[in-house]
């Protein structure tokens, strides 16, 4: 006789459903973790800050099924429209044929294929013009490559130097890594200077993102590199959102800026504009070599499939071909559009020419209701919310895809336009002054404001003891951790 499952909610009546779930309350009340993480669950409630996930039922595209419903999504980092690309959905098949469903052990025990490898040997020839002796390492995903590069690279003794608004991956590998950390003010090179000029540590990084995330700048890279060749340090950057959008044939941040350095690592993923997954480290063969050897993040775990590598490499053709260049261009004419539009709303755009695009609202709950009145239009634009951001900085993040059309961005300047004009007419009662009561200067000065106190960590964790050093760091990954 099969076993019988237990009853669960679904199978009783109400009052048997209301007296299970009484039950589950009474469990956790009497629970310290549960209840604790209850409370935490409700003060996010109160805040506006709960994430929820959305389930999308078609493969990844401008135009989508999510939830059951058609949508237009601005949401992905699909930026050249390559997730659903039909040649790479065949190169995934063929690569699951001949190498099987996954990889059967680490890289170093027997899960190293012919297509991890040959993976490896391209992206280094596509993206390792700054060195002379390029080398690429393949990881199952972003994070685990920058934790590899903060860990592997560093020990006790070294300094690195953060910008202050890099990525949550490169701040928890500084937080593994051991070694000293510096946060200067975002993309603020004089700050970085005097640091360096201070610094007698042996070995210094200078850690950077390429394109932010969440603001869409690019860092100066030029300044940057110039200064870690000036201190005798090394320059990390981590080009998530750069690489096969920016630079010749897409090759990346450092090619678009035509800057060589035997002093170079470089950081790129595959699950965005290469429309697949992973990530990868290029650097001199020594460095690489040294990863391979001493790397946790790629030692401890199970390689990613070989299908999936055999798919970028499918996706490396497209975006160095001429089709690859046809959807930079496109998408490079839905950014200027998309700039142009976002100035039409009563909301503060960010100065971007990147395909992230974001309009600064402010509070949570009101950019909250925006994001939820392009939903009802049939539009996904996530909501961005501290910690991901500085605390009233609330914003849209409107991500473009060379897969839109400009009647996907017709649409988008409609309904924008109308949620704007419909928030200012319900607000029946003054606010807290926020970046929407300000004029343009005002806003900009507001933002800027905003932007630096959260680059300003209470004292340098340098000159703190190691507890006090990771308190630091925690606290600027709880302001701009993305």
């Amino acid at each position: 006789m099969t076993q019988q499952p237990p009853r669960s909610l679904r199978s009783l009546p109400p009052e048997g459903a209301a007296a299970s779930l009484g039950a589950a309350r009474r469990e956790a009340a009497t629970n310290p973790l549960l209840d604790t993480l209850q409370r935490g669950l409700a003060e996010l409630d109160a805040q506006g800050l709960r994430r929820v996930r959305r389930t999308a039922d078609t493969a990844c595209d401008a135009r989508m099924t999510v939830d059951g419903r058609e949508i237009v999504g601005f949401a992905s980092n699909d930026y050249l429209g390559l997730a659903a690309h039909p040649a790479l959905v065949a190169a995934f098949a063929e690569g699951a044929r001949r190498y099987g469903s996954g990889s059967g052990g680490s890289h170093l025990l027997g899960g190293h294929s012919r297509a991890h490898a040959t993976l490896e040997d391209e992206l280094a020839a596509f993206s390792g013009g700054f060195s002379d002796a390029p080398r690429a390492l393949y990881f199952s995903t972003g994070y685990m490559a920058n934790l590899a590069a903060m860990t592997a690279l560093t020990a006790k003794g070294a300094t690195i130097f953060s910008d202050a608004l890099n990525h949550a991956s490169l701040i928890d590998g500084m937080r593994l890594s051991r070694a000293n950390v510096q946060v200067y003010p975002h993309a603020d090179t004089a700050a970085l200077a005097a640091l360096l000029d201070a610094s007698d540590a042996e070995t210094k990084l200078i850690v950077s993102d390429t394109v932010f995330s969440m603001d869409g700048d690019i860092a100066p890279l030029a300044e940057l590199v110039a200064l870690a060749e000036r201190h005798g340090a090394w320059l990390v950057v981590d080009d998530a959102h750069g690489f096969g959008v920016l630079g010749p044939q897409g090759r990346g941040a450092l090619a678009a800026a035509a800057l060589r350095s035997p002093h170079l690592v470089y950081v790129g993923t595959l699950g965005k504009a290469a429309g697949v997954a992973g990530a990868f480290v290029i650097a001199h063969e020594t460095v690489i070599e040294w990863m391979i050897q001493r790397a946790r993040s790629y030692i401890f775990t199970t390689a990613a499939p070989p299908a999936v590598a055999h798919a970028v490499s499918a996706s490396l053709k497209v975006i160095a071909g001429d089709e690859g260049d046809a959807r930079r261009a496109h998408l490079a004419a839905l950014i200027d559009r998309t700039r142009a539009l976002l100035r039409n709303t009563r909301w503060q755009p960010v100065d971007s020419h990147t395909a992230v695009q974001p309009l600064v609202i402010g509070s949570n709950d009101a950019t909250l209701t925006a994001m939820r009145a392009l939903d009802a239009h049939g539009l996904w634009v996530p909501a961005i919310r501290p910690p991901t951001v500085p605390v009233g900085t609330s914003r849209l993040r409107v991500s473009l895809s060379a897969a839109h059309s400009f009647d996907d961005l017709a649409r988008l300047e409609a309904a924008l336009i109308e949620a704007s004009e419909a928030q200012a007419v319900q607000e029946t009662e003054q606010p807290p002054r926020s970046l929407r009561s300000l004029p343009p200067e005002g806003a900009a000065a507001s933002l800027g404001a905003a932007r630096r106190e959260a680059e300003q960590p209470p004292r340098s964790p340098c000159s703190l003891p190691p507890e006090g050093a990771a308190a630091s760091l925690g606290a600027a990954r709880r302001e701009t951790a993305a």
